[in-house]
């Protein structure tokens, strides 16, 4: 190494790569990379220009799809094998699928490796008439593609859509192939990138997967916002609004998540309190019958919980000066359970607080109980809200189509036309990342005119 005081194996100049620094770790013998920080100026220009690319299809897509679509019925297979292949990236937004070695790696599967057992043409049985195909691979990070396409359906088919052609297509492929042979023996990796690169300089299928994603959350928001109750909603619906637009772009780009066992436990405690909050607002309502009636004796009042808060926080004091003073194996282990005790009292305290906190310490008058009443009204329509948002998108992974394919503009530019909190939709990570596209105005759209920016 040339530079005094410092062994690095080589100095290079190499303005193909974004890392600085790379070295291998002594543990996988893995090659680690020292980049620049997600918000640094350097990779904001990279992520502007990444979103600019894929702006430029908006001129190009309808020749681009009107070319492939003219090659879906060419009598050359490998031609027809290609324009199948840019239908498959371009409507189902799959990844072209590249050469790995497979005795190292699991078996993730693209476009172009797609295989016979891949495919189940008719998986209900329904007749010959039907055009559905099941496809089921493992894809990027060996997640589960699973979706059944039906390639007569009116939005693969309308406006020339060539969905039955397409299924026409795969039929020939497939026939007479063992389930272990390639849907596109005629087609390699290197042959369709190469071709994508003729149609649009610097165009890939991620450029496809940026301006596909993009431009339906834009025509989601196009939808949602000429509703006529549109004007009326709360910043809280809007943005139940905007995650319902981001999950359509998740599902169309198959961002898949596992279910955790701390998901389902937390749905089940937020049904368990909306539960607890519908029988309180029933509760309520008998309240305010019996306040009109004049029967005051006959109305619950809440206990008091002092004693219980109480106890409480001294469980949870003394069990921290026992972790502080244990010194011994047999201290800390008994620590550590007063420990765990003093946290499920504390939990217990909150569950009996919560249990009666739509009752009063005394009588209330009938306008108190109306008020509580509009409150918990209120309380049951949020939490149904969340309940619904959390149970819609717990096997859809939302935040990797935010990060890297959903053009950051269209949301800030949403944000700012329904006035809903950008720190609702972008987390402190994102604003810093996406800090060059905050101050677009709230008529931005992802046009082919951003494109032609530089």
């Amino acid at each position: 190494c040339t530079v005094p005081g410092h062994a690095w194996g080589e100095l290079r100049h190499d303005p193909t790569v974004m890392w600085l620094g790379n070295w291998k770790e002594n543990i996988n013998g893995q090659v680690k990379y020292m980049q620049l920080a997600a918000m640094s100026s350097f990779k904001g220009k990279s992520d502007r220009s990444k979103y600019n690319k894929a702006a430029r299809l908006c001129d190009n897509i309808d020749k681009i799809r009107a070319s492939y679509k003219k090659k879906l019925t060419a009598k050359s297979v490998e031609t027809r094998q290609l324009a199948t292949a840019m239908w498959v990236i371009d409507r189902l937004a799959l990844r072209v699928g590249g050469e790995k070695d497979t005795d190292e790696e699991a078996d993730t599967v693209g476009c172009c490796s797609l295989r016979r057992e891949h495919l189940k043409f008719d998986p209900n049985d329904e007749g010959s008439d039907n055009m559905e195909i099941e496809l089921e691979f493992l894809g990027k990070d060996s997640m589960l593609f699973k979706q059944t396409i039906d390639f007569g359906a009116t939005m693969y088919t309308e406006n020339n859509g060539m969905g039955e052609q397409v299924y026409e297509n795969f039929k020939r492929f497939c026939k007479s192939k063992k389930p272990t042979e390639e849907v596109f023996d005629s087609l390699t990796p290197t042959i369709l990138n190469a071709h994508l690169k003729e149609i649009m300089d610097g165009l890939t299928a991620k450029v496809f997967r940026t301006y596909n994603a993009s431009k339906t959350l834009q025509d989601e928001f196009l939808k949602t916002e000429q509703l006529s109750a549109w004007s009326s909603l709360t910043a809280a619906q809007k943005v139940v609004e905007y995650n319902n637009a981001n999950r359509m772009v998740a599902i169309l780009c198959n961002h898949q998540r596992s279910v955790s066992k701390a998901q389902e436990t937390q749905l089940e405690n937020i049904g368990g309190k909306l539960e607890t909050l519908k029988e309180q607002k029933r509760v309520l309502k008998a309240i305010l019958k019996k306040l009109q009636k004049n029967k005051t004796k006959v109305i619950p009042l809440k206990k008091s919980d002092k004693e219980l808060v109480e106890a409480a926080t001294k469980a949870l004091e003394k069990a921290k000066r026992m972790k502080e003073e244990a010194k011994t194996p047999a201290e800390k282990i008994a620590a550590t359970k007063a420990d765990e005790a003093a946290k499920q009292q504390k939990r217990d305290t909150s569950e009996a607080k919560f249990k009666q906190a739509h009752l009063w310490e005394k009588i209330p008058t009938e306008e108190q109980a109306i008020k509580r009443i509009r409150t918990w009204t209120d309380k049951i329509a949020k939490m149904e809200l969340d309940l619904k948002h959390k149970d819609d998108n717990k096997e859809v992974s939302l935040g990797t189509s935010k990060i890297n394919y959903m053009d950051p503009r269209i949301t800030v530019a949403f944000c700012k036309r329904n006035e809903v909190p950008i720190e609702k939709i972008f987390s402190k990570t994102l604003r810093d990342k996406f800090n060059w596209a905050m101050a677009v105005p709230p008529n931005w759209e992802f046009n082919a005119d951003v494109g032609k920016q530089t």
